[in-house]
């Protein structure tokens, strides 16, 4: 099956539109019907980079060390599934039946990562990120990672369909 992943407009009805003070910054990439829990998808898109992508955050908290961001494990990172537990790097923020919104907060920007199924007949699982700059910083440190945050959502969003369950629609 060959699993296809598009780019698309954040949904209007998505928390994540309401959980930062501005928005500097947001795409969604949106990917076909899922039988799975978000949970489980959530984890199988965040839980488990590849080994590229672990590489890169390594190379990237290499140079970012030097500007003071963070580049460490916080002091309260558990795994539980509940606000304030973490699935991979990032916090979780709220758990809906619908949406998980996930996140950290730095010096140079804020950013929040919506999963949210959607309940359309295709493209259900819609993967949003917005990223609020907190200075002249942040803009240039997204400026730089964009194309590389692109190739790496639309890829683990890509991975994750790959090995769930999933039904074919029309």
């Amino acid at each position: 099956m060959n699993t296809k992943v598009i780019l698309e407009n954040t949904p209007d009805t998505s928390l994540i539109n309401n959980t930062l003070n501005k928005i500097d910054y947001s795409d969604t990439y949106a990917t076909t019907n899922h039988l799975d829990s978000l949970e489980k998808i959530t984890n199988m898109i965040f839980a488990n980079f590849p080994n590229w992508v672990t590489i890169m955050m390594k190379f990237r908290n290499t140079i970012v060390k030097i500007f003071d961001l963070k580049t460490q494990k916080p002091s309260d990172y558990n795994t539980d599934f509940k606000v304030g537990g973490y699935i991979g790097y990032f916090k979780i923020y709220e758990i809906m039946s619908n949406e998980i919104i996930l996140g950290a907060n730095d010096k140079h920007l804020n950013f929040r990562v919506s999963v949210f199924n959607s309940q359309e007949l295709t493209y259900n699982i819609k993967v949003s990120t917005i990223v609020q700059y907190n200075k002249r910083w942040g803009k240039i440190y997204m400026t730089i990672v964009k194309p590389f945050h692109q190739l790496i959502v639309k890829k683990m969003v890509r991975n994750a369909c790959k090995n769930s369950n999933t039904r074919i629609s029309n």
